[in-house]
């Protein structure tokens, strides 16, 4: 998957858990049914969240992103559906096109980050499998953690 596709999908991934979330906090707050849903929707949320932040960190590195750039795209998740706009924005802009640049048989990365991408897209299926369970590492400390709103009470 080149990473127009794999921003897009997971731009729009990130947007479709805003609306599991959302409708869940209606159920919660405004039917006043089921506090499950909360839970399942928010870490399912959470999840892709934390993927999404990585596949535009990624995605960021191998299109040598200015760095305002880069921090809108991961910012973007943050608010409510804002993944969508900035993704069109990037791709109306260029910003998504082309191949992974640091790919076998490409350009030579240079620095810490950008050896790193090249290993990920040498050994890309062991590489899921440890960005999975770093994800998933850091969603269960976050769960540990409980909801935002208790943390610093």
């Amino acid at each position: 998957m080149q990473p127009r596709a794999l921003f897009r999908t997971v731009a729009f991934a990130e947007a479709v858990t805003w609306t599991l979330l959302l409708i869940a906090l209606f159920l919660k707050y405004v039917t006043k049914t089921t506090d499950a849903a909360v839970s399942i929707a928010g870490g399912v949320h959470g999840f892709v969240f934390l993927c999404y932040a990585f596949i535009a960190a990624f995605t960021w590195v191998n299109q040598k992103w200015k760095a305002r750039t880069g921090l809108v795209a991961i910012v973007s998740a943050v608010i409510p559906y804002a993944t969508i706009p900035v993704e069109k924005s990037l791709d109306r802009r260029g910003l998504l096109a082309g191949q992974w640049r640091l790919a076998a048989g490409r350009e030579e990365p240079v620095g810490a980050v950008e050896k790193i991408q090249a290993w990920i897209l040498a050994k890309p299926i062991l590489a899921a499998v440890v960005v999975l369970v770093g994800v998933a590492a850091v969603f269960s400390f976050l769960l540990y953690m409980g909801p935002p709103d208790t943390w610093f009470s």
